[in-house]
């Protein structure tokens, strides 16, 4: 399964974790804005290109020590159709790298909708009789609080295609617990949700011990994601909320199971941002992030070891 290729990938790279691109124009250096906005004009089209020139300079200094990118589609869809075209080159430009991609949609819905989701960002389309890959992600966050008919349509496309997905159980947010941390029958909702991803998982199996079906468990309740990690010993975590939502590499350890796999880390503005915070000249904001990215690396093993098969 594709999360059995994420594994490997963090297990050769020693690095559990995962760069968010999320561009916005303010994140990037004054330098590449002006040579776009110069030839441009003050257009979605400049806009667009500065966001990909940005996102490559990103990968080109991560791609050796960081297993995985999660571009987060609101970040592109906000510069419109040329911010999309953007969103579709960085994910082809990190898979030429030999990047695992998490595209970060939520994606939510029902039936032939959902195929359809499934099609445009797992699967291939159909074109008078030729199939094509509309987006090069390797596995997509989607939102089950629909239920399994929000899933089930991602599981064949996710079986035909080696894809994975990640199903929201335990956001990192504020708020998450208003409706998360209700009870049913006892148990919390978001343990309700993630015995439904050990559930869809037996169709993805993995091997590796973890399936296709991964969830998202925040870091910022480290409570919540231990518990998750004893209840869900088949599903593999993608937290968030590491650094700039507070949570620590003590809090994220608990993610992992004791061979230092069965999660990734995400970090995306203590990364691509690093260099505004560092305060280096704009122009190495590529080496910044690569820093960072060797710091938060170091961080996290320095917790959880050597990550072994």
């Amino acid at each position: 399964m594709s999360l059995d290729r994420l594994t490997e990938k963090i297990v050769q790279t020693q690095n559990p974790t995962v760069v968010g691109l999320d561009p916005k124009l303010e994140y990037v250096p004054a330098f590449i804005k002006e040579k776009y906005f110069r030839k441009y004009g003050n257009t979605l089209k400049a806009a667009a290109k500065a966001l990909f020139a940005f996102n490559k300079g990103l990968i080109d200094q991560l791609y050796d020590i960081v297993p995985a990118v999660k571009p987060q589609c609101a970040y592109y869809e906000m510069y419109g159709w040329q911010g999309v075209k953007t969103l579709a080159k960085t994910m082809e430009y990190a898979r030429e790298k030999g990047m695992f991609v998490i595209t970060d949609g939520k994606r939510n819905d029902i039936g032939t909708t959902m195929e359809a989701y499934a099609v445009g960002h797992l699967g291939e389309a159909a074109v008078n009789g030729e199939m094509l890959e509309p987006f090069m992600g390797d596995a997509l966050t989607v939102n089950g609080y629909l239920g399994s008919d929000g899933i089930k349509p991602l599981l064949q496309v996710c079986n035909q295609r080696d894809k994975g997905i990640f199903v929201l159980v335990k956001t990192s947010n504020p708020s998450s617990g208003e409706l998360q941390d209700q009870l049913i029958d006892g148990k919390p909702v978001y343990e309700v949700m993630g015995k439904m991803c050990e559930t869809w998982g037996e169709a993805l199996p993995g091997k590796y011990g973890y399936s296709g079906v991964g969830a998202v468990v925040g870091a910022t309740y480290p409570k919540q994601l231990e518990q998750l990690r004893e209840a869900l010993p088949r599903t593999f975590f993608l937290v968030p909320g590491y650094g700039a939502q507070g949570g620590g590499a003590k809090d994220v350890a608990y993610a992992f199971d004791k061979k230092g796999l069965g999660a990734i880390v995400n970090s995306s503005r203590g990364i691509i941002c690093a260099y505004q915070k560092e305060g280096c000249d704009e122009r190495d904001y590529a080496g910044a992030a690569r820093r960072e990215a060797l710091r938060m690396k170091a961080d996290i093993t320095g917790e959880i070891g050597t990550i072994t098969f």
